[in-house]
């Protein structure tokens, strides 16, 4: 299963870079991707994606669309949408595909901040306000690629503006509010920098005549591009050409992920981690210091773990469902598949 689709999507991907690419080598080899081969890292996660749901249906008889919900991060999104009967997977992983190496190029000077705080909630609005400044200073565009929770977000900013960011946040923001820079380029999706190549407008030309049928995904798909369930049977192609110049919204589909009264997390691809990293986060706050304590009232002992996270403490009770991140059992399938072989 993995060959098929190592080899579909080389030969997709091959056809719209005119380069040659060969992810089963690649995967033999153990070569990692890096931003000169960003095209063969976005054919390699979706290719893995769909042979992790198809290897988990054809051994184990786990039938994908029986699932409460789907939702994915960036790639994920794309994947869901492939699994879920929108788009066939030829034409869905050849728009981001042939947009790959602009992307690539772009992040050459691109680099990551980390805003977060280890008390309050951020002020979205004043982040962006700061980076609308900082970008019309003309020396490189800056704006926020993610919001993971309501304390950590994720910029994506050109040559010197993360530097700026970093500098200036200490006149404009709260002293609450703390900064990390990442060390690595990053390709600037679901940010502005990639209208600097036209890739929107690209991607919007090569979504809306894409093929197929009038169909809503099944399982549904909670959406990080507009941090709702709100994929019907003719708007993916909109919120996927979204998906390439907007924000993701994990904390919105983190909140209706939890609402749906789900009680197990599959997480699918290579090595997933942002999905069970923020899970765990929550989860990790919401017990707080709730095992250390000796009361013996559960509300007691959930007030005591709030003292040092007020931006928890505000969200509830509005949001009770955040209250069940710690219960909720997280399988890797990656890992799963590899526990339970049953080929021989």
């Amino acid at each position: 299963i993995f060959k098929k689709w190592l080899k579909r999507a080389s030969d997709v991907a091959s056809d719209e870079t005119k380069q040659h690419i060969d992810l089963l080598t690649r995967v033999r080899q153990r070569q990692e991707t890096d931003l000169s081969s960003f095209a063969d890292a976005v054919a390699l996660i979706l290719a893995t994606e769909v042979a992790q749901i198809e290897c988990l249906s054809t051994y184990h008889s786990v039938d994908y669309s029986s699932s409460r919900l789907a939702a994915g991060y960036s790639l994920g999104e794309i994947a869901a949408n492939i699994c879920g009967g929108v788009i066939s997977f030829d034409e869905a992983l050849s728009v981001p595909v042939s947009l790959a190496p602009d992307c690539a190029e772009l992040g050459d000077s691109t680099r990551m901040g980390i805003v977060f705080s280890r008390t309050g909630q951020l002020n979205v609005e004043e982040i962006e306000r700061l980076c609308v400044s900082i970008t019309m200073e003309r020396k490189g565009t800056i704006a926020i690629s993610a919001i993971l929770s309501p304390n950590t977000i994720l910029i994506l900013g050109q040559h010197d503006t993360i530097d700026r960011f970093s500098s200036r946040r200490r006149e404009t923001l709260p002293k609450t509010v703390h900064f990390r820079k990442n060390p690595d380029h990053w390709p600037p999706l679901h940010t502005p920098i990639v209208r600097q190549r036209n890739i929107t407008d690209r991607a919007s030309a090569r979504l809306q005549s894409m093929g197929g049928t009038l169909s809503a995904p099944v399982p549904p798909i909670a959406s990080l591009v507009t941090g709702k369930i709100n994929y019907n049977d003719y708007n993916s192609r909109e919120i996927l050409n979204d998906w390439t110049d907007h924000p993701q919204l994990v904390w919105d589909t983190v909140c209706e992920t939890l609402a749906s009264g789900i009680r197990v997390i599959i997480h699918v691809g290579p090595e997933p981690n942002l999905f069970p990293a923020t899970y765990k986060r929550l989860a990790d706050n919401v017990s707080g210091q709730n095992r250390a304590s000796g009361t013996s009232s559960l509300g007691r002992r959930l007030v005591s773990g709030m003292v040092d996270r007020p931006w928890l403490a505000a969200l509830l009770p509005s949001q009770a469902n955040l209250l069940r991140a710690p219960s909720l059992k997280h399988i890797t399938l990656e890992d799963w598949l590899l526990a339970h072989d049953q080929v021989k």
